[in-house]
């Protein structure tokens, strides 16, 4: 584009010929709500007008000198090299070729952390009059509060701040310096930056990065600008990252200093100094004021500045619109947007969701450890945001979350953590109201506006940030009020069961009172309160913050039982309310709580009272003014509920000390309830007391048998932790399971493992409940399939109340009831679940380098590597969290080179063989038989073949026989006629055949599925062999024994799996036993594949992989169990013809009819050695 009209006369046609076409330009490029920014000699980019009046300042005052590169009009950084070398704007400017050879993406970077700011910065005289005398006094005041200076961050429009306009001046300053003289490659902050990302990416030290400084400083040429030391590297990028605030806090939890009682000294509420001092500090010291130390700090990371910075990065902001835009409406559930909380919300405030940039938020939180060592009790809490616009690939990865706050320890916050949460709640409110923001993927500005939509955290953290207290007679926090408890008098604990309530009115099992619990069930399930219910529930109640005033010291049970009577007196009944302790827990007795609660729209008095008494406090959520309207303000954790109803089950199978869930205890609540007599203990006549054994206890050898299994257990590579290592044959115990391992039993190892050591009935429920957590925890959800669902796992618990005790139903049993439920108004648990929570808690501890200190070590280490997440955007040609290949990628450089798209990555070394004539046979003829560019080829020659029998009447199968055993042949006699026809080269090499040299690998990735041969995986822990394929409508399992590349002579390549397959179609080689379970036999195979006819191999490409468990009672059979690999989304097409089995897996229908469990007479087991 031709500047040289700038340097013209303002009177001149051509400078004002050359305005209009600038502002023609500038209005298609850069335009913000009509209108753009002014580069006249006065207004120097700060300013936005319509086009008229840009047009008049610059005829009246001129352009810009030195401004002709238009980066803030929507022309480029990068430009010709001519422009480049006429101005002194553009980065790396010293020479065109500097600028050419230093693609680094800075320019892109620098324009999208500071937005649309003013290139006056290249005008000296504006500069000395812009920045102030002391640059270094004012650099210390603009980097007080952290990197940005967050007080000016929400003021900023159109014009920039003094302190911007230093730090962007010196970030210019540094990427046009030069590393070393002479260095075409980096710039100085270039290159810093490629280093802090190499620290963040591999979690370098402190130290470590010093020491490296030292030696490149030592290495580089004389003049380097390197610096020499992490704290003078960390200086020069602060200005790219975002800060945080530190602000005071009461000893004991009790307020923030922070606000309106900023400058106080101490607490309003305990009295407690703000400080800690020194021991040997003296009142009339000069050096008070120095060593004062603030007893508690809160670390807070403000949240409108990061969302700001995501919607002013080029790279981000068009994706958080992809709910909306990107998001394939059919009615299935795949992200939250799919869920009716969602959707309700976008119903009751249409002005909110009327722009799809509206940010909803979720809020994590949870306690940890900051220590490697497990031996102190250190507790510290993030707050972590999640910003659900993102799609599904991004949403819930560690470089989308956003650290909100740092809670210090050494004791987690509790019911006060709402004191900590009161600056975010004051954002969110900001949020709400709207805050300007520029959009980068529209150029144009837009009043952003957010709000959370629910809390993602434990069961524990549940009730601090609900206030509604989860343990006692009412700990469940959907039913409420509505909860079926009953206090076991000698385990000494709560049970929660009465899930008849959710069966269909007329079911049988309501009447069935000696099979369950001796009591007939008519009520209906509970409703769970909406947040107008709770506000009214929460009327009149109020919590006194802080840890100062409160006793540690627990009542005793007569006065809670005191104090109990005096609440029911006051509102004049007693039959109705029984004695009950605070809102923490209620005195258990030896009768039901039926009583407190009902379903009726209408408490009264007493139920009032208690319902008063049951809420802690009112959570600080309700500030927010659309929280009592949210359909799920807080979610059940789906991860720690499978890990909680899986120790249940394995603690009671094993009998396990402190883990089992039948003991003496468990058996005289039994006695006292009446029910179950076969169960009851036995006093003998040595004074021994005889627990006659349950249908679900196991004998020694059932122990071992289980516990077997487990330990021979082998997984896929990256699908489990090594469980076998839980596993004590010696003690007969499983101990040590993680959260995932926890996962991964439930819903698929358990109901294997325990064929040979438990009844069907018991195998029967648990593979009902393995397969409604399975079906749960689906990245896809059909609604339909969730009503039924719902319904399922309500029999399923019954069939457990049935058969189990009392004391097995925990409330995180009880939560199960609910989880289908929440996932219709929610969407996948994935989302919603604290697992990558917990990852992300891994990665903050690795940020502790001082342990003195751990809170100011892991701020510190996130906002350095938050900065750098954000660079690494931009940065080319190196590798980042955003491009690092997965642990089974397996992209290949010559794809193109691979037909059937069979190409993958190799594990290991190759060898080159030479194939055996039969092997290469069928090789080569599975590639002939399924190649569609031969289609006609195939056609021919059937026509021929036919002519030439004619006396034969052929059907498909003799059409088949033809091809299989004479179309190689007869298609390599063509190639003559190949030639003539001027066929393409890829289908004369193919009839020609592959060269007999062929290569061999042990192990090959394609498809994200990672595969070893059998040979490979002889000696290790993992199974990477089961292979499936699907053809014709049938699946085929086998066992993969050789990989092979054919090579047709350069023209392309092929990839085939050799494997052993199984005889799918002989109900000796497969069959599905009563449980749903598919069943594989390896010692009936289709095939040995030694003979000419038989078809070993299939392409690559068409493997899914599978894995097999030895069936305990048969070892010829193997269960099959499906995987599929990470990271992989399913977004849905627009018009679904079969969708995947990760919704249709959710179509749940009890895999053993309901009046085959129904007459459950006998509870007793008589096969077991008798225990005392």
């Amino acid at each position: 584009m031709d500047k040289s009209w700038i340097s013209k006369p303002r009177n001149d046609n051509a400078y004002i010929d050359g305005v209009r076409n600038f502002i023609k330009f500038a209005m298609e490029k850069s335009s913000i709500n009509g209108k753009i920014l002014c580069p006249c000699r006065k207004c120097y980019n700060n300013s936005s007008f319509v086009p008229e009046v840009v047009e008049e300042h610059l005829v009246w005052n001129g352009f810009l000198l030195g401004y002709n590169v238009w980066v803030f009009h929507g022309e480029s950084f990068v430009t010709s090299s001519s422009e480049i070398e006429c101005t002194s704007f553009a980065l790396g400017s010293t020479s065109a070729q500097e600028s050419s050879s230093r693609q680094d993406g800075l320019g892109g970077l620098l324009q999208d952390v500071f937005g649309i700011m003013g290139t006056n910065l290249n005008n000296e005289q504006v500069m000395n009059e812009t920045i102030p005398n002391n640059l270094e006094e004012y650099n210390d005041e603009a980097y007080a509060t952290g990197f940005l200076g967050e007080q000016n961050f929400n003021e900023r429009s159109m014009q920039s701040s003094p302190s911007e306009t230093i730090r962007y001046k010196n970030l210019v300053k540094d990427c046009d310096q030069e590393l070393y003289p002479g260095c075409k490659t980096f710039s100085k902050i270039s290159f810093i930056l490629r280093l802090f990302h190499l620290k963040c990416l591999n979690g370098w030290s402190g130290k470590s990065f010093t020491m490296l400084l030292q030696l490149l400083k030592d290495s580089f040429p004389e003049g380097t600008s390197l610096p020499s030391s992490y704290y003078e590297a960390k200086k020069l990028i602060k200005d790219l990252g975002l800060g945080y605030e530190k602000i005071h806090i009461c000893p004991n939890d009790c307020m923030l200093y922070w606000g309106e009682t900023m400058d106080q000294e101490y607490c309003n509420v305990c009295g407690s100094s703000r400080w800690t001092m020194n021991k040997d500090d003296d009142d009339g010291s000069d050096d008070l004021r120095r060593k004062k130390k603030p007893a508690k700090i809160l670390r807070y990371f403000p949240l409108i500045p990061r969302l700001k910075r995501i919607y002013m990065s080029s790279k981000v902001a068009s994706l958080m619109r992809w709910h909306d835009e990107g998001r394939i409406k059919d009615g299935i559930l795949r992200h939250p947007a799919d869920g009716l909380a969602w959707k309700s919300f976008d119903d009751h405030y249409l002005d909110f969701s009327s722009d799809p940039r509206s940010v909803r938020l979720g809020l994590a939180s949870d306690g940890f450890n900051p220590f490697r060592t497990m031996s102190t009790t250190y507790s510290t809490w993030p707050v972590i945001l999640i910003p659900y616009n993102l799609p599904p690939w991004l949403c819930m990865k560690q470089s989308s979350l956003i650290l909100s706050m740092v809670i210090p320890g050494e004791k987690g916050p509790g019911n006060d953590i709402d004191i900590y949460l009161q600056p975010l709640i004051a954002e969110l409110k900001q949020l709400w109201d709207g805050v300007d923001t520029f959009d980068a993927s529209t150029k144009q500005n837009f009043i952003m506006k957010g709000a959370l939509m629910w809390t993602v955290n434990d069961f524990p953290a549940y009730a601090n940030l609900s206030g509604w207290s989860t343990k006692g007679r009412v700990a469940c926090p959907c039913c409420g009020v509505s909860t079926d408890s009953r206090w076991l008098k000698h385990s000494k604990k709560f049970c929660y069961m009465g899930h008849r309530r959710w069966l269909e009115p007329n079911h049988s099992f309501r009447y069935q009172q000696n099979q369950f619990d001796g009591t007939i069930e008519l009520r209906s399930a509970p409703i769970s309160p909406s947040g107008i219910d709770v506000l009214r529930q929460l009327e009149g109640t109020s919590y006194k913050y802080g840890k100062g005033s409160k006793s540690s010291k627990k009542r005793m049970r007569e006065e809670v039982a005191s104090s109990a009577n005096q609440v029911v007196d006051e509102v004049g009944t007693t039959n109705q309310v029984r004695v009950f302790e605070d809102a923490d827990e209620f005195i258990g007795d030896d009768h039901d709580f039926h009583e407190v609660g009902n379903d009726s729209d209408t408490l009264d008095a007493s139920t009032q009272c208690v319902v008063k008494n049951l809420w802690k406090k009112k959570s600080i959520f309700f500030e927010l003014p659309y929280w009592k309207y949210n359909l799920l303000r807080h979610n059940l954790d789906v991860m720690h509920i499978q890990k909680n109803v899986c120790d249940n089950f394995i603690g009671t199978f094993l009998n396990m000390h402190g883990r089992t869930k039948d003991n003496l205890n468990a058996r005289k609540d039994l006695e006292d309830m009446g029910i179950r007599h076969d169960l009851h203990p036995k006093l003998q006549s040595n004074n021994k007391t005889y627990i006659p054994h349950a249908i679900y206890t196991m004998s020694t050898q059932d122990k071992v048998n289980f516990l077997t299994v487990l330990k021979n257990i082998k997984v896929p590579d990256g699908y489990a932790s090594n469980i076998s290592r839980c596993v004590n044959l010696k003690e007969r115990t499983l101990s040590n399971l993680k959260s995932h391992d926890g996962h991964i039993l439930l819903q698929d190892i358990l109901p294997l493992a325990l064929r040979a050591s438990m009844s069907k009935q018991i195998i029967t429920i648990i593979s009902e409940l393995s397969l409604f957590f399975k079906s749960i925890c689906s990245k896809s959800l059909d609604p339909k399939a969730l009503d039924q669902l719902d319904s399922s796992v309500a029999l399923t618990l019954c069939h457990i109340e049935k058969i189990f005790p009392p004391s097995f139903f925990t409330i995180m049993v009880h939560l199960i009831i609910h989880l289908a439920s929440e996932a219709k108004l929610g969407g996948p648990v994935h989302y919603r679940w604290m697992y990558p929570i917990e990852r992300y808690l891994v990665r903050l501890k690795s940020y502790v380098r001082n342990r003195a200190k751990p809170e100011g070590s892991i701020a510190e280490g996130y906002i350095a590597e938050e900065c750098l997440t954000f660079c690494s955007r931009y940065l080319e040609g190196v590798e980042t969290i955003f491009n690092r290949p997965q642990r089974n990628y397996d992209d290949v450089d010559n794809a193109e080179a691979y037909m059937f798209l069979s190409g993958g990555r190799v594990l290991g070394n190759f060898e080159s063989i030479v194939l055996d004539e039969i092997s290469l046979a069928q090789a080569h003829r599975y590639v002939l038989l399924h190649c569609d560019k031969i289609t006609s080829y195939r056609r021919e020659f059937l026509v021929a073949q036919r002519r030439a029998n004619r006396a034969i009447r052929a059907n498909q199968s003799i059409e088949q026989k033809w091809l299989v055993e004479k179309f190689p042949e007869w298609f390599l006699r063509q190639v003559p006629k190949l030639h003539e026809n001027n066929c393409s080269e890829e289908i004369i090499a193919m009839a020609r055949g592959p060269n007999n040299i062929t290569k061999r690998f042990s192990g090959f990735i394609i498809n994200g599925f990672r595969f070893h041969t059998k040979d490979r995986e002889k000696f290790r822990k993992t199974q990477n062999s089961g292979v499936m394929v699907e053809a014709d409508g049938q699946t085929y399992y086998g066992a993969l024994t050789d990989i092979f590349e054919l090579d047709y002579f350069g023209k392309f390549k092929v990839v085939l799996f050799r494997c052993d397959w199984v005889d799918v179609r002989s109900p000796r080689g497969l069959k599905q036993d009563t449980n749903g379970s598919t069943l594989v036999n390896f010692s009936k195979l289709i095939h040995t594949g030694q003979f000419l006819k038989d078809d070993p191999f299939i392409f690559s490409s068409q493997a899914k992989q599978v894995f097999y468990v030895q069936d305990p009672r048969n070892e010829d059979w193997n269960h099959v169990i499906m995987t599929k690999p990470r990271d992989l989304y399913d977004v849905g097409v627009e018009m679904p013809e079969e969708d995947d089995e990760t919704y249709t897996q959710c179509l749940l229908s009890n895999v053993m009819g309901v009046d085959e469990l129904n007459d459950c007479t006998s509870w007793v087991r008589i096969d077991v050695e008798e225990t005392h």
